[in-house]
């Protein structure tokens, strides 16, 4: 164990976060999200959900200044008619980023090509509906 860093973050996915550089992206997952068949490193977090996940990532992970939208989340089908209150809840944790503007919005399929290409998939055991969240890493600056 090591001082300062939440329970929820593993090993594995620590190692992960040192070894990310500016740009990468990372996806945390929710548990409806087929993370085994996209991730090209998955990181398994069973039992916990994305915004105590999120909220931990981001204790150590700075958002990338130089895109407008350094957040991405998983669109609604068109049709759809459901609201994900989850957002709001990650809009409270991102508001507290120093290069968080607002969500870029990204169309399922377009969201797995994009997630394919991520550095790393951290799969959770979200229940919640369109859950799924993009981080762009920025540059460590002490």
């Amino acid at each position: 164990m090591l001082k300062g860093i939440p329970p929820i973050i593993s090993p594995d996915l620590l190692k992960i976060l040192m070894e990310m550089g500016h740009g990468d992206e990372l996806v945390i997952a929710d548990g409806n999200f087929p993370a085994a068949t996209i991730a090209q490193r998955l990181v398994r977090s069973d039992g916990n959900m994305v915004p105590e996940m999120l909220e931990a990532v981001l204790k150590f992970f700075p958002l990338d200044k130089y895109v407008p939208k350094p957040v991405a989340l998983m669109a609604l089908v068109p049709g759809d008619t459901y609201k994900p209150e989850i957002w709001d809840t990650y809009r409270s944790i991102c508001k507290k980023q120093e290069f968080f503007t607002d969500f870029e919005s990204v169309e399922r399929f377009a969201f797995y090509e994009r997630a394919k290409k991520a550095f790393a998939v951290v799969a959770t055991s979200e229940t919640s509906l369109y859950a799924n969240i993009i981080l762009k890493k920025g540059v460590v600056v002490e």
